[in-house]
């Protein structure tokens, strides 16, 4: 399904709001990285934007233009093609896409400022997020039939991940404060996508003295090589299972 891929990629890529999203991720990073004393410096306030508004920008996006499109998938649905392969075409196209735009947004001032492990991480990382929310997005797409919900669904994930899971996670510190807690919080972390980035790029940052004792244990799992393998492995998984859901219903969605 090559020439499906092709088309989407190509589609998205000339999309007015895609080309504003680059452009505006250009323009924050070199200006992040010219008013800062250091590169380390940029990078850290460049990982609220990985964070948080790369997440929203790829979940809503995905999620309308896979709305936008009803009307080209039942074409090709109504094509002697595989609905599989229809939807595993649709689903790299975006992720393509979107990783094409942010790693020309920040991937360009990272090669300039910070051509060192610690950029390439950070680009790697928001290509995960970006893959991983887009799945999400067509999760919400296709188990709703309406738009709005659709959106609402994809907002309220993000909303989720980004906000109440950290939440409920210092809830359940404060609960339980008096018990050893510090190990069960690299389990914690890696059922949200968000923090488990957010980890990995302070560690690779030399940020992880400011967690305290925590951040040491986190610096002894993540810092190691089978814990990067791990939360490799977590962040594909979190790319894989909202994929394999969406792949799932759309085989016997009745369009």
């Amino acid at each position: 399904m090559l020439k499906i891929f092709k088309y989407v990629f190509l589609d998205i890529i000339r999309n007015k709001i895609v080309l504003l999203y680059t452009l505006a991720l250009l323009i924050i990073s070199l200006s992040m990285f010219n008013i800062s004393e250091s590169p380390e410096k940029a990078i850290i306030s460049l990982l609220n934007i990985e964070l948080i508004v790369l997440p929203l920008i790829c979940g809503v996006f995905s999620t309308i233009y896979v709305y936008n499109s009803s009307e080209f998938i039942e074409l090709l649905v109504a094509q002697p093609l595989r609905r599989v392969a229809i939807f595993r075409s649709i689903l790299f196209g975006l992720v393509a896409a979107l990783s094409f735009a942010f790693l020309i947004g920040l991937g360009i001032p990272l090669l300039i400022y910070s051509p060192d492990s610690t950029g390439f991480i950070f680009l790697l990382s928001g290509v995960a997020l970006t893959a991983c929310f887009t799945a999400f997005a067509l999760v919400a797409a296709v188990y709703t039939k309406d738009k709005a919900k659709g959106i609402g669904v994809t907002i309220l994930l993000w909303f989720y991940f980004t906000l109440i899971y950290d939440g409920l996670v210092l809830f359940i510190l404060f609960q339980f404060g008096d018990y050893p807690l510090e190990k069960y919080m690299i389990g914690l972390s890696c059922m949200n996508p968000i923090d488990l980035v957010r980890i990995l790029l302070l560690l690779k940052i030399d940020s992880a003295a400011i967690m305290g004792y925590t951040g040491a244990i986190f610096k002894d799992f993540f810092g190691s090589g089978m814990g990067t393998i791990i939360s490799g492995s977590v962040l594909l998984f979190w790319f894989v299972l909202p994929a394999w859901l969406a792949i799932r219903k759309f085989r016997r969605k009745d369009l």
